[in-house]
């Protein structure tokens, strides 16, 4: 794959894609929708689903040490513990995931755009996202060394905005009579054990940009060992702004006065009446954060992409690879078209359960693929602490939330992976594979 040294990524910069592709749309999309489901108990929701996501994190960087020349981060671990099957339904459920996930930020970018130029016209904010997904995947293009230097630079950007949100709302509760500690008040609705995997659901989503970090392995130097501890620094990180923004969010604006919506921070900055200068800070840095995790999403989407299909599980038109700009163009191109699709399938909240559900499943299965890999004696540089404790805890932790999800997204869920397995075994029938008969008991 041109894996010359001149090519590879350091620490930081691999980092830096982690926090690009988390710090989007978890602070700056889906933090006040957070808010509207458990109102002040979002902030244990960041930090439970903050401490699966690590243990998510710890698991994957053990898997990327094992396998360091893979790109399909958790997809590739399942295939090569469990086989096409499983690898094949968890490849093509996370590559819809990353997808979705693209078209929710993206509609972020919308919604605040949309908002500083004043320019609520029908479709503004889905033409707007169309616009930004074809320019990064023109960008993606140029090559992926490329790429990642140019989200590092909006990493930067964005955090240095985030933290003068956080200092603005900080200023405002210490320094005026507007702060009110009813702000922080839960209504019955939000009080419920229902409305607190509601918000998690949407918190899970929010976190889960480290996987951009895997996806990039071969890529990076010093390999798996290097990504293990990038993909640890991106969590911590990202859940310190994250608790520090919803306090900042809720210290602006009544926690029942937020609702589902793609622009949480310029909504509470204008309810707060802030000064013209500091809403205009903050929506660049939004307008930068959202652009940033696109930008993430395209580069982990189509190296997922790349690797399902390098792996024969899709068409061969999908292995083309330019060895001296590091990228698949026809991956590029697919996952923008498929992202620009899915901008039309509903409401944030939509398409953000249609996401969950790919990577929940994805990472609960990933659980066993490396309790499978260690029962094997197949250790990697990096190991996941406190194991198996660890692992369990994470697999019981997936599980509840899978089974707390709504209705609806547990159905359209189940309908897409009974899809692929009819799918997948439709091809084998088509390929007269031999059935590979597996003894669960000696």
């Amino acid at each position: 794959m041109g894996n010359s040294k001149n090519k590879q990524i350091g620490a930081v910069l691999a980092t830096a894609v982690g926090l690009g592709a988390i710090i989007g749309a978890g602070i700056f999309v889906l933090s006040g929708t957070a808010i509207a489901q458990a109102g002040a108990y979002a902030l244990f929701a960041f930090i439970l689903v903050g401490a699966v996501a690590l243990i998510v994190g710890f698991e994957m960087g053990e898997l990327s040490s094992i396998f360091p020349k893979l790109t399909g981060s958790a997809y590739s671990y399942i295939y090569e513990a469990f086989g096409s099957e499983l690898g094949f339904i968890t490849g093509i459920l996370l590559y819809l995931s990353f997808a979705t996930a693209l078209a929710v930020i993206a509609t972020g970018f919308g919604s605040y755009l949309t908002s500083m130029l004043g320019a609520h016209f029908n479709g503004s904010i889905q033409a707007f996202a169309v616009l930004l997904i074809v320019a990064l995947a023109a960008l993606t293009v140029t090559g992926m060394k490329k790429a990642v230097k140019a989200d590092f630079v909006l990493v930067v950007i964005k955090i240095v905005a985030l933290l003068l949100f956080i200092g603005f709302a900080l200023v405002l509760a210490l320094h005026t009579s507007n702060f009110n500690l009813n702000n922080f008040t839960v209504s019955k609705e939000q009080s419920g054990i229902g409305a607190f995997f509601a918000a998690s659901l949407v918190i899970f989503f929010a976190y889960t940009g480290f996987q951009a970090i895997a996806t990039l392995t071969p890529k990076i130097k010093g390999g798996g060992k290097t990504a293990a501890r990038a993909i640890a620094m991106a969590v911590v990180i990202s859940m310190a702004l994250y608790l520090a923004v919803v306090v900042a969010l809720l210290l602006l604006m009544p926690a029942s006065k937020y609702g589902i919506s793609g622009d949480p921070l310029a909504t509470a900055l204008h309810y707060a009446n802030a000064p013209a200068w500091v809403s205009l800070v903050v929506g660049i840095g939004a307008l930068v954060a959202t652009a940033s995790a696109s930008l993430a999403m395209i580069i982990a989407s189509s190296n997922q992409l790349y690797q399902v299909s390098k792996d024969r599980l899709l068409p061969k038109f999908l292995r083309g690879y330019n060895k001296s700009r590091g990228e698949s163009t026809q991956s590029i191109v697919v996952t923008a078209l498929v992202a620009i699709v899915m901008l039309f399938s509903g409401n944030i909240f939509v398409m953000t359960a249609i996401s969950d559900f790919g990577l929940l499943l994805s990472y609960l299965v990933l659980g066993f693929a490396l309790i499978h890999f260690r029962k094997r004696g197949i250790q990697g540089e990096v190991k996941t602490p406190l194991y198996p404790y660890i692992p369990i805890i994470g697999v019981v932790a997936l599980l509840l939330f899978i089974i707390g999800m709504p209705k609806e997204t547990l159905v359209i869920g189940i309908i897409i992976v009974l899809s692929l397995m009819v799918i997948y075994y439709t091809l084998r029938e088509a390929e007269n594979k031999r059935v590979i008969k597996e003894k669960l008991f000696r």
